[in-house]
């Protein structure tokens, strides 16, 4: 019972709380004071300032096929709790469009806006959800062009926030921008780094199974290191392999799913130097042995 819920309820109470808080953000104090979100959110916030359509419905229908994309490439797991953050944050936008706005100082929404709004998506990405369909398509897309997810995101936002100084005036974009700054750094300390890559070090005993599937599902290598436990004597392998933050949580999936034994150690890497820990383009055959180790 208490796997359980830690594995399924804990996570799902979670993706509500962060799509609420996302939700209280925008309608409580972006909206009101004209300021607006990047990715998705940001673009429909631009089409319901201009056109009038509903903003929870625009959000759905936008992200629709970018979830479509995200399940080839990431799996049904990855589908549910995006489609499940991605509908409640358009449900709590209806909910908070009654709310009194909280400030009309600009300076506050802005502060407050944006730390509110990171919470809120820090919450729902730690907890393996999505409220932006542009962080899958710039997910998909850096492991074609070689650039970083969080590089993507930020082309993204400022070709939005351009388009948005166009509609609404220079400092409402200006606004907008020192909100996504601010945002940007609140899921930083809530999601331990959005960026940042990820280095995992894995001791299996299924170490070309647990290779392929990694290879398979996220494109990445491993480095195939020989070790032997202390107490044991037995010998092991460790496999190696870097990751970004997005990830993490399907790497923890395929390990459990392959080898429910494993040791795992995921830290931090401070910076990569070399191009070569990714593939450009998801296969779907297993790798051969040369692609095995980088």
């Amino acid at each position: 019972m208490r796997q359980i819920l830690k594995e399924h309820l804990f996570p799902v109470l979670m993706l509500i709380i962060g799509a609420a808080c996302a939700a209280f953000s925008i309608e409580c104090f972006l909206i009101p004071n004209t300021i607006l979100d990047g990715g998705v959110t940001g673009i429909s916030m631009m089409i319901n300032y201009t056109s009038g359509i509903a903003l929870s419905i625009l959000i759905v229908v936008i992200n629709i096929p970018f979830f479509i994309i995200g399940f080839k490439a990431l799996g049904k797991r990855f589908l549910f709790r995006g489609v499940f953050s991605t509908v409640a944050f358009a449900l709590f936008l209806e909910v908070f469009k009654g709310v009194d706005t909280v400030t009309n100082s600009e300076l506050l929404a802005v502060v407050f806006g944006g730390v509110l709004l990171g919470v809120g998506v820090g919450l729902v990405l730690r907890y393996g959800g999505c409220l932006d369909g542009t962080e899958i398509a710039a997910m998909l897309l850096s492991r074609k062009v070689g650039v970083s997810t969080g590089g993507i995101i930020f082309m993204i936002n400022i070709f939005i926030y351009l388009t948005a100084g166009l509609l609404f005036g220079w400092d409402r974009a200006l606004l907008s921008l020192l909100t996504y700054f601010i945002t940007f750094k609140i899921i930083d300390l809530v999601e331990e780094g959005m960026n940042q890559a990820r280095a995992a070090m894995i001791i299996t005993e299924h170490a070309e199974k647990l290779a392929d599937a990694i290879y398979a599902k996220l494109g990445r290598t491993c480095t195939f290191i020989n070790a032997e436990g202390l107490v044991s004597g037995s010998g092991k392998t460790v496999l190696y392999c870097v990751i970004t933050r997005v990830e993490v949580n399907e790497l923890k999936r395929i390990i459990k799913d392959s080898d429910v034994s494993a040791f795992v150690t995921i830290s931090e890497v401070s910076e990569i130097l070399g191009n070569h820990i990714k593939r450009n383009h998801i296969e779907t055959k297993p790798i051969d042995e040369t692609a095995k180790s980088e």
